[in-house]
Order: structure tokens, then C-alpha cells, then sequence
């Protein structure tokens, strides 16, 4: 398994369309176009041998660094030889120029930075998840990659060899001497063109601008910006501009254990997870994403569907609902860690937290951005109407568990937010709404969980309602920063400790204890870095600064090495699960803020 690298050593480019993972090696081995969810082109790092890849770097052994150039997401590969050294320099420009906007131009500018050195290229496409054949010809100074449904053009400013299915390139470079390999897509209406050496300075110049435009925009100056910058720009990257919707992850069926079957296809728009992202974004005063997620539910948000609710759990990234799983068998995996899938299944749970992510961020929007509209406060109260009925029922919980729906203490927790946060709009702006019917509600759910969610022999609360299991569950730790139960309410300060003594590791923390609460799925899993972020902020509600510190630059050192964290974290360290999640790195953005606030 050499052959892979591991799931920490990317960086991750991107248009805010669709993404590639460039590993510290110079190799592109994740690439779907033209959008996040399409099939992909590149897909080594699922299958080393039949995934494809876009492989670039030094043609003799080489000690390799990857960075980002300062404040942008343009990504800088290192590759140092005994003769020199080089770098490759991976942008994707971002335009909404008519017909540039469907290119999805993918620029690798080669330099020779210091002495001479050989770089060696080698474009290997397999098209559709590996599934679909291409042919490959010359058409003037291109070298052209046709799949039944994709066209992609490479243009090179060096000499390029046809090699069965791939394109090859080997070529020299002096110090100050650069090189230049793009990747285009070809459509109607949108014309190959090549890449000159010139055109790429210039396209380097403009993506560095754009990125440091809107990093402008940051309010944050706390003393973890560069960190936090990093969290920003890459929930940025995840962003699909045409629509506004936030993508939980940009790959799928990267594994939460190797060998195990937890694999996921994360290209999708969890309402939650992207609701917590906009957060995250308001805190840093970026609105305009926030607007443009808030134009997604307007599009997107259905009317109220009996017991099953006026929302998906997730959605398509242009709002589709069919999210249809399937298998696919002829790709190994990462690893070996099969299966690989695409779509997932999930989108037909029922997880009523959703509800409470929802609300609240619509609350922050209006309270942050802009006032939100009167027919939007028509679909908050039909969403409140529906909580406010159907929240005293079992579902699948914020875990996603596979084994059947349960009372989860976060679900109901949630539906108190999505009520209590609609109640605070309401009085705020004299809105119109059934607050007696509201109110009560919402006391209803806070008793019940502070009734039947408490546990007198874990003395903390626990992950189901009203049974006696007493299963731990880090999903509790939002009930502060929900601000549900006050930071250093006796019972909550227990529960911190008996968190502490159940699900944390060195500062990392389990989501809950499969063997205790099964989840309907085989294996174990690693640490969930967004529940370490939360920990980190409930530590620093709780008053207790240090414990709080000393968790938060542990978390960072976790952090690959631009800055970026997967899924989750295994006991040795790895990175473990689709990566980079905006999760994680919105946690990690509340945490940072509430800490420096603390701190003072």
C-alpha cells in the first residue's frame, strides 16, 4: 500500500466549482469536473492503479515541502535535488467571465527556482470513476482527452508524448526558467485555448488577487489568525458559487478506519454542516456567502412533508433530492478500503437536529447580515409549526447511525434552538407568530431533557432520552454553546468531566463508544475533530482557560501540514475520512474566536 500517500499529505486547489487534491508528491490523484459531484477524472487516491492521476515533479529522488502562497489557495510544491531547486505552482482560476467560468482551467506552473533540474510529467485521465473509455489525439497545440461525456485539453508549453491512453512530458529547466502544464475542458461555447507562459503569470497574478480580496474582507485578528485564515479560505473552496451551497467534504469514501467499511460520499449539502458553516463565516464578516446559502434554502426548502419534515437532511448542490447510493466495485478503495461510494443513502434519514442548525443560523443572518424577509419569516414559522409538532420523535440523530432510530438527547436539544431562536426573531423584530404555542413547546423539550436526559449514576447527560443505557455522547457538548444550560450549571460541569473521563484523548474526543451504542455498522473509528473544537469552546465557557488552551494548541498540532484536517484522527496521529471537512474547520473558527475573546 506505498503506493498511497497518506490522507494528511494534500492541499487542496480549487474554483469554487470543484477541487483538486494535490499530494505532496506533485501528484493531482482527486479531480471531478466540471463540479464537485461530478464523476471523476482523477481518482488514485481510491484506486492507485486504475483511479488515474496527474502525475508532476522531479525526475530524479527529491526531499519535498508544500505550502500555500500567503493568504490565497494557490498551492506551491517544493521538490529539492542534489542539482537545484524547483516548484510546482497548482491555481485554478476564478471567473464568472461568460464562457471562462465552464473552462475550469487547472494551471501546474513549473520553475526552476535555484541551479538545473528534470521534471518528468505523466496526464493518466480515467474518465467516470474509472469506468469509461477515452481516446487521445492532437488538435493543433493541444493534446486531447475524449470521454463519451467529457472533453479535457492539455496544453503544455513543452514537448509532449502520446503514451497508449496518457500523455508523458519530461523536460529541463535552468534557474529563473519556468514551464507551463493546463488542463481545460472543452464544450460548446467554450473553445479550446492554450496556456502560454505569459498567460499563466498573468493567471497566477489574477487567482492570487482574487484570493486576497476576499480574505480582506476578515474581521478576525485574534492571535490564531493564520490558522483561522487557512479554516476560512478552505470553507471558501467548498463553496459552489453558482448556487451558494457549501459541500460537507469534497471526496468521497476516504475511510474512517483502514479496511473498514465506514466510507462516505461527502459531495453533498448537509443543511447542518453547512448552517454551522455560515456561522462561522458571519463571525468572520463574510455576508455574502451567508446570502448565498440563504438563497440555496429559499430555492430549495419544500413544504412541510407529514412526520418526515419539510427538509432532507442533504441535498445536491444544485438542490436535487435523489442522492441514490450505490457501490462502485471496480475500485479498490484507499488502501484497500472498500467500497467506494457514490451518493448516499443517508439523505432519506430523519435527523431533526437539522431543524436547530437551520434556525439559528437563519437568526445570526438576520442579526449579522441583513434582515431577513417576510416571506422567508412565513417558511421559519412553517418549519417552527413543524418542530414544534413532530419534535418528540425517535430518528437517526446527528450521527447518522445506521441501526435504527433512537431518542437522541441532540435532536431534541436542536429542536429547542430552532424554537428558541424563531422566538428571539420574533421579539426582536415584532414578527408575527404563535408564540403562546411556541413557548410551550420549547419549556416542554428543555424539561424533558433536563428530566430524562440526566443520568444520576453517569451524573452527566447522555445520549438518549428517557433510557437507561447512559451512553456518553460528545454531541452534548453543544448544550452550552447553544446556551441551553449555563457553562458552570452544576450538572453541566460534571458532564464535562465525565466527558472528559469517558470519550477524551489528549484533547481529542470520541464521538460516542460504538461497542456501547451500536450504530449498525462493523469496525471501530477514530477521534471526531469537531468534537475536539467543541470541547475546546466548552472548556473555555466553563471558565476553565488553560485546560482550554493547552486542548486547543494540541488540536492544532494534529493539523496537516497547510493547515487542513480530515474527518477524523486514528490513535497514531493519522488523518482518517473525507478530506478536508468544513465540519471541523467551522469548529475550529468558533473555537479560535471564543477562546481569543476569553482570553482577552
Amino acid at each position: 500500500m506505498d503506493c498511497y500517500l497518506p490522507i494528511a499529505d494534500h492541499g487542496l486547489i480549487g474554483d469554487l466549482r470543484t477541487v483538486a487534491l494535490v499530494g505532496t508528491d506533485g501528484t493531482i490523484d482527486w479531480y471531478c469536473c466540471p463540479r464537485f459531484d461530478a464523476p471523476s477524472v482523477f481518482a488514485a487516491v481510491l484506486d492507485a492503479e486504475r483511479g488515474g492521476a496527474f502525475r508532476l515533479g522531479a525526475d530524479v529522488p527529491a526531499t519535498t515541502k508544500q505550502f500555500y502562497f500567503p493568504d490565497t489557495n494557490v498551492l506551491i510544491t517544493r521538490f529539492f535535488t542534489d542539482d537545484g531547486v524547483g516548484e510546482v505552482q497548482d491555481f485554478m482560476p476564478v471567473t464568472d467571465r461568460g464562457a471562462e467560468g465552464g473552462r475550469h482551467r487547472l494551471i501546474r506552473r513549473v520553475v526552476c527556482v535555484r541551479g538545473e533540474m528534470g521534471f518528468r510529467a505523466r496526464v493518466a485521465p480515467r474518465f467516470d470513476y474509472g469506468e469509461r473509455p477515452h481516446t487521445v489525439s492532437r488538435r493543433d497545440d493541444l493534446t486531447v482527452f475524449a470521454a463519451p461525456d467529457l472533453t479535457l485539453a492539455l496544453s503544455a508549453s513543452v514537448p509532449v508524448e502520446l503514451d497508449g491512453p496518457d500523455a508523458t512530458a519530461g523536460f529541463r529547466l535552468a534557474e529563473g526558467e519556468s514551464a507551463v502544464l493546463a488542463l481545460d475542458r472543452i464544450e460548446d461555447g467554450v473553445p479550446p485555448r492554450g496556456c502560454r507562459l505569459a498567460e499563466a503569470e498573468r493567471e497566477f497574478a489574477a487567482t492570487v488577487a482574487f484570493w486576497r480580496r476576499w480574505l480582506s474582507k476578515s474581521r478576525y485578528r485574534g492571535r490564531w489568525r493564520e490558522t483561522v485564515h487557512r479554516s476560512a479560505l478552505t470553507l471558501k473552496l467548498l463553496t459552489y458559487a453558482p448556487t451558494g451551497a457549501i459541500v460537507a467534504a469534497p471526496t468521497t469514501s476516504l475511510p474512517e478506519q483502514f479496511g473498514g467499511e465506514r466510507n462516505w460520499d461527502y459531495r453533498y449539502v448537509w443543511i447542518r454542516d453547512a448552517a454551522f458553516c455560515v456561522y462561522a463565516l458571519l463571525r468572520l464578516g463574510f455576508t455574502d456567502e451567508a446570502e448565498a446559502f440563504m438563497t440555496f434554502l429559499d430555492r430549495n426548502v419544500g413544504p412541510v412533508r407529514g412526520a418526515e419534515g419539510p427538509l432532507q437532511i442533504m441535498y445536491g448542490i444544485d438542490g436535487r433530492t435523489d442522492l441514490t447510493e450505490r457501490e462502485l466495485d471496480h475500485l479498490a478503495g484507499y488502501r484497500g478500503s472498500a467500497p467506494v461510494r457514490v451518493g448516499n443513502a443517508a439523505a432519506g434519514q430523519l435527523q431533526l437536529d437539522i431543524y436547530g442548525a437551520l434556525i439559528d443560523s437563519v437568526y445570526l443572518y438576520d442579526k449579522w447580515g441583513r434582515p431577513i424577509s417576510s416571506d422567508q419569516w412565513d417558511r421559519v414559522c412553517e418549519v417552527v409549526d413543524w418542530v414544534c409538532a413532530h419534535w418528540n420523535q425517535p430518528d437517526e440523530g446527528i450521527w447518522e447511525t445506521r441501526g435504527g432510530r433512537r431518542n437522541f438527547l441532540y435532536s431534541r436539544l436542536m429542536c429547542w434552538v430552532a424554537i428558541e431562536r424563531a422566538m428571539r426573531m420574533a421579539h426582536h423584530r415584532g414578527l408575527p407568530a404563535d408564540l403562546l404555542r411556541w413557548g410551550e413547546a420549547r419549556d416542554t423539550i428543555y424539561r424533558q431533557i433536563m428530566r430524562e436526559g440526566w443520568s444520576p449514576r453517569r451524573h452527566a447527560f447522555v445520549q438518549h432520552i428517557g433510557e437507561r443505557d447512559d451512553v456518553l455522547d460528545a454531541a452534548v457538548l453543544m448544550m452550552p454553546l447553544t446556551k441551553f444550560i449555563a457553562p458552570t450549571d452544576r450538572k453541566w460541569l460534571e458532564t464535562l468531566d465525565a466527558l472528559r473521563a469517558g470519550l477524551v484523548s489528549d484533547s481529542l474526543v470520541y464521538r460516542y463508544d460504538p461497542s456501547a451504542s451500536p450504530d449498525g455498522l462493523r469496525g471501530a473509528e477514530g477521534t471526531f475533530s469537531v468534537c475536539s473544537f467543541w470541547y475546546v469552546e466548552a472548556l473555555t465557557r466553563a471558565g476553565r482557560l488553560d485546560e482550554a488552551r493547552l486542548a486547543f494548541e494540541k488540536m492544532l498540532s494534529y493539523a496537516n501540514h497547510v493547515g487542513l484536517y480530515a474527518e477524523q484522527i486514528s490513535r497514531t496521529g493519522e488523518q482518517l475520512g473525507n478530506f478536508p471537512q468544513a465540519f471541523t474547520h467551522f469548529a475550529l473558527i468558533s473555537a479560535a474566536f471564543n477562546l481569543d475573546h476569553a482570553l482577552g
